[in-house]
């Protein structure tokens, strides 16, 4: 067997409605209608989709509870988007997921790609990251010399 790609991770959240309304708004993914009839089931998954159609995440209701894991999903963009981010995410209104409010300080310069870390609503850690590494490094530089600390989130 050889996988092809990852066709999606499973997330836990409280409320899914909210939850799929709050990935749009940040990240862009949208709820997948091929697959609408799955969100029926109150125990079964909300699907988000790329804009391109591709599965992203499903999206599963649970108690609130606390997180009983130290997993983070990882979404890769583009040097660009990575940058048009950092200069948007502040009026989204991020959080780090020490619970403070996410700063540039936040970037993490890996030597060969950029990173940032935050949590959604459920406190389901997220990750930005690039591999465009010398074009954030270079057309960024106003926003790079502010930009992060090397090593782990």
């Amino acid at each position: 067997m050889r996988v092809q790609e990852i066709d999606h991770v499973h997330v836990e959240v409280r409320d899914r409605d909210a939850a799929a309304d709050w990935y749009q708004r940040v990240l862009g993914l949208r709820r997948e209608e091929m697959f609408a009839s799955w969100a029926d089931d109150p125990t079964g998954p909300l699907i988000l989709a790329t804009a391109e159609g591709k599965p992203a995440l499903s999206l599963f209701a649970r108690e609130h509870k606390p997180i009983s894991r130290d997993t983070t999903i990882a979404f890769r963009v583009s040097g660009e988007q990575f940058l048009t981010f950092l200069q948007e995410f502040s009026d989204l209104g991020l959080a780090h997921r020490s619970g403070r409010p996410l700063s540039k300080e936040d970037v993490v310069d890996h030597d060969f790609s950029w990173s940032i870390y935050f949590v959604d609503p459920d406190e389901n850690r997220i990750e930005i990251t690039t591999y465009d590494y010398a074009h954030v490094a270079g057309n960024g530089r106003s926003a790079a010399s502010q930009l992060g600390h090397s090593g782990n989130p």
